[in-house]
C-alpha cells in the first residue's frame, strides 16, 4: 500500500462517517491523506481517516485523523466501526466475543453485537470520564471538579459550559430553545478555538426531552459540524448526570442516529451503537 494508490472503506456509525484503512507502522503522511480522502467534492468525502494497525499491548491499535488533518485521541463512533472493519479485513478472529482497542484514550474493551454471524453494532466501555480542569484540559481558576454551567462569553453570547473529557475534551451547553434552530455554525468555531482551551475542544447543544432522552448537535474538534459523536454523547450524559437532569442510561438522539450510554455508580460509561459498511475501493 502506498499513499497515492491504497484500498479503503468506508463507514459510518449513526453518521459519523470515516474512511478506514489497514495500516502498517510505516511512516506516511496519514495527515495530509486525511484532508484529501475527507474532502467530500475532490476526495472520497468523510468526517476523517481512521487506521486498523497492529498492537503490541491489544488486539488492534487504532489512530484518527480528523479532516483537517489533526489526530484526536479516539472516536467513539469511529472505535465500533474499526472493530467491524479489523473483523472484514480478518486481522482479528470473527468470533470474538470481546475486542481489545488501543487508542490514543488508552485501551477499550469494545463487545460486537451480531445480526445472522454479521456485526451490526457494537457497546464499548469507553473508561472513566476525566472531570479535573487540568486533565480535560480547561484553563480556568478552578481546581474543582466537574465544572458546571461555568460562565464563558463566547462572541456576543454569554454560555454557560460543562466540562468533561472521555480521553478527548467536550463543552457542553444545555440549552431551552431547538438544538436544530441553533446557529452551530457560527458558534462551534467559536468555542472550539477559545483561549480557555489549550488543546481545543468539541462542542455539543443539548435538549433535555426528559429523563432519559437527550437530543444532541455536535461541532466537533476539527472537522466541525458532525452527524454524530461517541464521545461527546458519553461527555453529555455524564453532564447530564452531574446536573441531575437524568438517571443512569439515556437515549441521545443526534442527526445520524441514536445512541445508547449509561453510566452506573460512577463506573465506566457504556455506549451501544449501531456501525454500517457504505462502499469499498482503492484510493489514488
Amino acid at each position: 500500500m502506498g499513499a497515492y494508490s491504497m484500498e479503503f472503506t468506508k463507514m459510518h456509525g449513526a453518521g459519523n462517517d470515516y474512511v478506514y484503512v489497514k495500516a502498517s507502522n510505516i511512516s506516511e503522511n496519514w495527515a495530509q491523506i486525511a484532508v484529501k480522502i475527507s474532502d467530500r467534492h475532490k476526495g472520497i468525502g468523510s468526517d476523517g481517516l481512521i487506521l486498523a494497525m497492529p498492537s503490541e499491548i491489544a488486539d488492534i491499535k487504532m489512530r484518527m485523523f480528523n479532516s483537517d488533518g489533526s489526530e484526536g485521541e479516539m472516536c467513539g463512533n469511529g472505535i465500533r466501526c474499526l472493530v467491524g472493519f479489523a473483523i472484514d479485513q480478518n486481522l482479528i478472529a470473527t468470533d470474538q466475543k470481546s475486542v481489545l482497542v488501543e487508542t490514543g484514550a488508552g485501551i477499550l474493551t469494545v463487545t460486537p453485537i451480531r445480526t445472522k454471524n454479521e456485526m451490526t453494532g457494537a457497546t464499548v466501555s469507553m473508561g472513566l470520564p476525566i472531570l479535573s480542569p487540568s486533565q480535560i484540559p480547561v484553563q480556568i481558576d478552578s481546581d474543582k471538579s466537574p465544572i458546571l454551567d461555568h460562565e464563558l462569553k463566547i462572541g456576543s453570547e454569554q454560555m454557560r459550559l460543562s466540562f468533561v473529557s472521555m480521553g478527548n475534551p467536550h463543552a457542553i451547553s444545555f440549552i431551552d430553545d431547538d438544538v436544530d434552530l441553533y446557529p452551530l455554525t457560527e458558534i462551534g468555531p467559536l468555542v472550539e478555538t477559545n483561549e480557555i482551551f489549550p488543546n481545543k475542544i468539541n462542542f455539543e447543544i443539548v435538549n433535555v426531552i426528559n429523563r432519559s432522552h437527550l437530543k444532541v448537535r455536535v461541532w466537533e474538534r476539527g472537522s466541525g459540524i458532525t452527524q454524530a459523536c461517541g464521545t461527546g454523547a458519553c461527555a453529555v450524559a455524564v453532564a447530564a448526570k452531574l446536573k441531575g437532569l437524568i438517571d443512569d442510561s439515556c437515549t441521545i438522539s443526534l442527526p445520524g442516529g441514536d445512541l445508547e450510554i449509561s453510566w452506573v455508580d460512577n463506573n465506566e460509561v457504556k455506549m451501544t451503537g449501531p456501525i454500517e459498511k457504505v462502499f469499498s475501493g482503492i484510493w489514488k
